[in-house]
């Protein structure tokens, strides 16, 4: 993880905004680990709106409509999913202070999430933290094939319906790249959240 790394006695839901700001996100090393950390990559990852990717297979899935997707309706359920363990991510970085921090975003009108629903069963979702016209996203599951892939097709739908300018992933990961994401260096990174800043903060 290159990029500076440095600690903070104290994160409030205020410090956090200004945090996101200046391009700075909060992690901790693992969910058991009580304290946080700013993070702030060299490189940094971003979806660029325009050029989001969805394959065909996906597409036809999504066709389908083998979820309900639904937004804000559980968002502390998903955070709290997002938290635990899977077979393929035996530790997780959200521990019991991100989940509070971001549960009073949520309130706040400031972290948002998207919900795969079958039935009365969630089964996947994603969730983050808008500011400005910047989304900046946080971590997805998936319970079910394809569920957290489908939410973010519609959370890219819906920041774009709505005039999103930059989509921030933190980092990139080869899943993320089949939908067109990029590394950018932190001052190109820094110009293009500069620029969704400038915007009024928009409805998610």
């Amino acid at each position: 993880m290159a990029g500076r790394r440095s600690r903070h006695p104290e994160i409030t839901p205020e410090l956090l905004l200004r945090a996101y700001s200046i391009g700075l996100f909060p992690m901790a090393d693992s969910a058991d680990d009580p304290e946080l950390f700013w993070v702030e990559p060299d490189m940094r990852g971003v979806i660029p709106l325009d050029d989001f990717h969805v394959s065909r297979s996906l597409a036809k899935t999504i066709r389908q409509k083998p979820f309900d997707i639904r937004f804000d309706t559980a968002f502390d359920a998903v955070v709290a999913a997002c938290a635990e363990a899977a077979p393929d991510r035996p530790s997780t970085w959200i521990n019991a202070k991100i989940k509070s921090l971001y549960g009073t975003l949520h309130r706040m009108g400031h972290a948002h999430s998207v919900e795969a629903w079958d039935g009365e069963t969630l089964v996947g979702g994603l969730y983050g933290v808008s500011l400005g016209a910047a989304f900046f996203g946080e971590s997805m599951f998936s319970r079910r094939t394809n569920a957290s892939k489908i939410c973010l097709v519609h959370l890219v739908e819906r920041l774009k319906t709505h005039g999103f300018r930059l989509l921030d992933t933190q980092f990139t990961t080869e899943h993320l790249k089949t939908f067109g994401a990029i590394d950018v260096p932190k001052i190109e990174y820094e110009d293009m959240l500069a620029n969704a800043l400038a915007s009024p903060h928009l409805p998610f």
